[in-house]
């Protein structure tokens, strides 16, 4: 596969497809929002989670709906997924997570018991309760959804990379797909203790100014991931596609387009790019350099003297709205 057939391969998966509709319904909802509105306490539409300012920190707020083919075909780890993701998102901003609710329709109870216990089994392992919610026991079909809440002294943002910024990707390896879907669990059966500690390196980072920016990779992958994260900057990157941590003897078109459990793309000033790498590594966290960040709002992958486009944001949105 060449780099050419590989961004056309990227362009038209599920992630990606999920993450370019979201530009649609920011513009359709863009229309509805009554002239002349008050839009003083607005919170800017982009990152993992809503900041809103709270005195010196910011309480975090997010929600992650699970696919409903997952949560018919995998119960109990679409239940564990659906508070593991959010997790994931408070600690992509700098912060830590406080509770979770969820929403979920099952047809009869008997239908959510293996989700109930999926969540359970996160909310016990990344510490962070369950505190309410809703339920429907007489849908015709499963689905699943759960908001979080948490508190960031200082933010990571996909709004702050800047020209010159070594663009990073932080992954652990020491998983596994979760077969058939583009799922890396690294999570499920691995000591809480460890799992906390990993994650507690994010706001670490925020709080000691080594890192202002920084997204975690989500259902478009990890170049889908640093889309996002680019446009919302307004700014775009040379990415070095051999750079790219990956595990041994997987296709690399279903790599590119996973979903870990523990995956963060960081935009890092280019001094501080070595210690944050070796903040990672030293917990057995496989994190590199892939790229550079610029002002060319175009991203660029490159592979030996080839290259090609990825995305253009001159051209087309990614996932912000007109």
């Amino acid at each position: 596969m060449t780099l050419t057939d590989l961004v056309v391969a990227l362009r038209e998966t599920r992630g990606f497809r999920h993450k370019t509709d979201i530009a649609r319904v920011m513009s359709s909802l863009a229309r509805y929002v009554p002239r002349g509105a008050d839009n003083s306490q607005a919170v800017a539409i982009g990152d993992d989670c809503a900041a809103i300012a709270d005195g010196d920190s910011h309480l975090l707020f997010a929600i992650e709906g699970m696919v409903s083919d997952l949560v018919r075909d995998m119960p109990w780890f679409a239940g564990y997924s659906s508070v593991m993701v959010n997790v994931s998102d408070i600690y992509a901003m700098g912060g830590r997570p406080i509770a979770v609710v969820d929403a979920l329709w099952s047809d009869g109870l008997g239908a959510a018991e293996d989700v109930l216990a999926g969540m359970a089994a996160a909310s016990s392992v990344y510490g962070v309760p369950i505190v309410g919610g809703h339920s429907n026991t007489r849908s015709d079909q499963a689905q699943l959804a759960v908001a979080i809440l948490g508190r960031a002294n200082k933010l990571l943002s996909s709004f702050n990379a800047r020209p010159g910024d070594r663009l990073m990707m932080a992954v652990d390896l020491r998983g596994a797909f979760e077969d058939p879907y583009p799922f890396w669990n690294a999570s499920v059966g691995v000591p809480a203790a460890r799992l906390r500690a990993d994650l507690e390196l994010l706001p670490m980072l925020a709080e000691s100014g080594l890192c202002d920016a920084a997204k975690d990779i989500s259902m478009a992958g990890a170049l889908g991931t640093a889309l996002m994260l680019l446009e919302c900057s307004r700014m775009g990157a040379s990415i070095e596609l051999s750079r790219l941590p990956s595990p041994p003897g997987h296709d690399r078109l279903r790599w590119l387009s996973a979903f870990p459990s523990f995956g963060f793309v960081m935009s890092v000033r280019e001094e501080h790019a070595t210690q944050v790498e070796h903040l990672f590594v030293e917990r057995e966290l496989a994190c590199a350099v892939i790229g550079t960040v610029d002002a060319s709002r175009k991203v660029v992958l490159h592979e030996g003297s080839d290259s090609a486009e990825l995305w253009n944001f001159h051209d087309d949105a990614f996932i912000a709205g007109s």
